[in-house]
């Protein structure tokens, strides 16, 4: 079958998982989630070799040596050529990295030869696990001759104290093939599964019965669950449980129990605006059926009871956050989202929607009245008819909203940002935490009502005059 490579070693387990890099051109090819469709730019070489090692490079496996079935590891393998698609990675030459941004305590960078995610901002330590899920009421959307939908998902959570085992990054196997996939030679082949995490693998959750709210998180098209996990690491010292989804056949590689290692079927289909409505739709049932197993009489996860089903909120980059939209419309549990620069194609019904809603991107994308993908948000924006804003980050480049720009800096790689990456993750962390600390938690939160001195980046638009202050 050409969407399961090679078996994983079964005498370990792998976490991690690479994904691949779409350059982004005119026409069709610059249509993807979170580039607006007018985008277009030459990219440089090592921008692309870069963002498709780096994409996996940024992440957390939040599920290596889990015990008992249900628990595995996140993606593995990484491929190349025609399933190289990245909807996350418009690594376009440009400026270095600015180096006058204001610093973000907690989150500085240092020489170092072993990359790092940046450490949690909050007290709690963190634990990790990874779910199997198997959805027996559907077939594969992708893959009908697969009679069921299976997903892996990765939990993050507060812990009790931090366990014996911090969670890997991924394998030396993994980085191998992720190098080799990359054709980079210039560095050690397990130089990747040295990454460092914060995350302790299967530590005991904390918290009261029914006490936390959960948070739902879906990555960028191609990309692995992992790409988000500096954010789910610091929600998760905050007191949030947080999943991250890994949509089976939408990215390079996502690892199941038995060894099977699927790929990117979706990567070699041709792309337009239904093309992406159907992902995003399909990708709400995933997130509904997720829910279920985790909130329903028999959760798979054993600190289930702590999760608090009234306060359920979602957020997704680029593909994934367009998809929030659509999770939103299909389910009702889901009380506030974010779309974090994904462009989206699911309507909102004239009736509109009431809940609390954000959208966080970069100007180059999303300037009101600048190009279709701003548009898109401005069309969702009128039907929007509870809290929201639109706001867009000085600087930032598509994948500075995730582990990308952080990793990207610590190896010496420019990918085109002109804000450091370490800067746009405190900015994506703090403001991420301030929706969901308000709207989850009713806890006032004027950064998200006005500009800050704090964070001058950060420029909130009026769609209506089309300015951004």
């Amino acid at each position: 079958m050409g969407h399961v490579t090679e078996p994983v070693d079964r005498r370990r387990r792998y976490g991690g998982a690479g994904a691949p890099v779409h350059a982004a051109g005119g026409g069709a090819a610059a249509i993807k989630r979170g580039v607006s469709r007018s985008e277009s730019g030459r990219i440089l070489r090592v921008g692309v070799v870069a963002a498709g090692l780096l994409a996996s490079v940024a992440t957390t496996s939040a599920a290596s040596a889990q015990s008992g079935p249900a628990a595995t590891t996140s993606a593995a393998s990484a491929q190349s050529g025609p399933a190289a698609t990245s909807s996350a990675a418009s690594a376009q030459s440009g400026a270095a990295a600015s180096a006058s941004a204001p610093a973000s305590a907690g989150l500085s960078v240092t020489s170092s030869s072993t990359p790092y995610l940046p450490k949690p901002t909050d007290s709690h330590p963190v634990g990790t696990t990874s779910l199997y899920l198997k959805d027996t009421s559907r077939p594969d959307p992708w893959v009908p001759s697969v009679e069921f939908r299976e997903l892996m998902v990765s939990l993050w959570y507060p812990a009790k104290s931090p366990g014996r085992k911090r969670a890997p990054y991924m394998t030396a196997k993994e980085s191998e093939l992720l190098l080799k996939s990359g054709e980079i030679t210039s560095v050690p082949p397990d130089t990747l599964s040295k990454t460092r995490t914060n995350a302790f693998t299967d530590a005991d959750p904390a918290g009261r019965k029914h006490g936390l709210p959960l948070v739902v998180l879906s990555p960028g098209h191609t990309k692995p669950r992992t790409e988000l996990t500096a954010l789910a690491e610091d929600l998760a010292s905050r007191g949030y449980v947080v999943a991250a989804i890994d949509h089976t056949y939408e990215n390079v590689a996502t690892t199941f129990p038995d060894g099977r290692v699927t790929t990117c079927v979706t990567c070699e289909i041709e792309k337009n605006p239904a093309w992406w409505e159907k992902l995003a739709k399909s990708r709400a049932v995933d997130v509904s059926f997720v829910l279920d197993q985790l909130t329903g009489s028999h959760a798979k996860w054993k600190g289930a009871r702590l999760v608090d089903t009234s306060r359920i909120a979602m957020a997704g980059h680029s593909a994934g956050g367009a998809s929030t939209i659509a999770a939103m419309l299909k389910d009702s549990r889901i009380r506030a989202g974010i779309d974090i620069d994904g462009t989206t194609e699911v309507r909102i019904p004239d009736g509109g929607l009431a809940r609390p809603f954000l959208f966080l991107g970069k100007p180059a994308t999303y300037t009101p009245g600048e190009g279709d993908a701003a548009a898109t948000w401005e069309r969702d924006w009128k039907q929007l008819n509870g809290w929201k804003r639109w706001l867009l980050v000085t600087g930032a480049e598509h994948t500075s909203f995730t582990d990308l720009g952080v990793l990207a800096d610590q190896v010496g790689i420019d990918l085109g940002a002109d804000i450091p990456g370490v800067r746009a993750m405190d900015i994506t962390r703090r403001y991420v935490a301030a929706f969901f600390d308000l709207h989850l938690r009713k806890k006032s939160q004027p950064l998200l009502d006005q500009p800050s001195t704090r964070y001058p980046e950060v420029k909130h638009c009026s769609p209506e005059t089309r300015t951004c202050r």
